[in-house]
């Protein structure tokens, strides 16, 4: 994990990668949860068996925004803000799925932070480009533009 002191170091980073998560896998019961949680039901995700027979991927996927909704968790792991009031996810700019996730994928997160806004005296909003790579996959799996807010 990489721990910033404050503004000013943050500042030096615009441009760097933050860095990357440990692998984490995608098991079906994790897709079925959320499916219950969002109510997408969606063959491709919750049927394994219509999913072998009728999917071009021949196995089930996950959801492309369950894959999306591991960002803030994934993010916690790979940098930390020190000398700050607070920080708060602030949404998205752009978000595409290139390719799926095959249920019992490993993915990660990497990190790097695209651009640093102050707000006023005390703010400042970061945009960090973040790529879901899928481990053995050729294209990323998510790509997002992230922002955050922080208030020192």
């Amino acid at each position: 994990m990489k721990i910033i002191q404050g503004l000013a170091e943050l500042k030096t980073l615009v441009g760097q990668e933050l860095g990357t998560s440990d692998w984490l896998t995608i098991p079906q019961t994790q897709i079925n949860a959320f499916a219950e949680a969002t109510g997408d039901h969606q063959w491709i995700h919750t049927q394994p068996e219509m999913a072998k027979q009728y999917s071009p991927f021949k196995t089930t996927i996950a959801h492309g925004f369950l894959t999306l909704s591991l960002l803030p968790m994934l993010m916690d792991k790979i940098w930390q803000v020190q000398g700050v009031k607070m920080g708060i996810n602030y949404g998205t700019n752009k978000v595409r799925f290139p390719a799926p996730v095959p249920v019992d994928s490993q993915i990660r997160l990497k990190a790097v932070l695209s651009s640093l806004d102050e707000l006023d005296a005390n703010s400042v909003q970061t945009m960090v480009t973040a790529t879901f790579e899928r481990e053995g996959g050729e294209k990323p799996v998510c790509v997002a533009e992230f922002l955050m807010r922080f208030y020192f």
